[in-house]
């Protein structure tokens, strides 16, 4: 139980911060407040001001602090699966059709308790889809998982 908490924790993390610059490269008060600087800790307190205070998301909704919406949310970083190596652990549990590594996937994709099961099923069912060769990223999986997903009744609503 542990792992799952551990793993669904690092998904979260990650998938939370996957969007580079969303609203806009100076979005928010804290982007007015830090502009010019760099570094880690003036991100972080730029990141602070905005997310605590509300004005990055009020400016997105109303188009005032610098924020714009038209433009599309980019992601530069690897795969999440890459990245915590679970790939592997993925492809085991979905052969089986259960396990750890799967039920840290679908609760990361916001996947609500009472459709797990359903996905655990759907994935076990299609994993010739997802995973047609053994030399597929994650990046490839992340596609077909939602190719999959977006064909079940059930589980299109969670598809990106």
């Amino acid at each position: 139980m542990k792992k799952i908490l551990v793993g669904a924790a690092l998904l979260g993390m990650s998938a939370s911060a996957s969007a580079v610059a969303p609203g806009g490269d100076g979005c928010g008060w804290g982007n007015l407040l830090f502009e010019g600087k760099s570094g880690l800790p003036v991100h972080l307190l730029a990141t602070t001001v905005n997310g605590t205070s509300g004005n990055a998301t009020f400016g997105m909704t109303s188009g005032t602090n610098g924020c714009d919406t038209s433009g599309a949310l980019t992601y530069d970083g690897k795969s999440l699966l890459a990245m915590n190596g679970m790939l592997e652990e993925v492809a085991q549990d979905m052969a089986v059709g259960h396990g750890e590594a799967l039920t840290a996937l679908s609760v990361s994709m916001g996947i609500e308790p009472e459709d797990r099961a359903h996905f655990d099923t759907v994935m076990h069912q299609h994993f010739a889809d997802v995973f047609p060769s053994q030399d597929v990223d994650a990046g490839q999986v992340m596609t077909h998982i939602d190719s999959v997903m977006r064909q079940d009744e059930r589980l299109k609503v969670y598809a990106s």
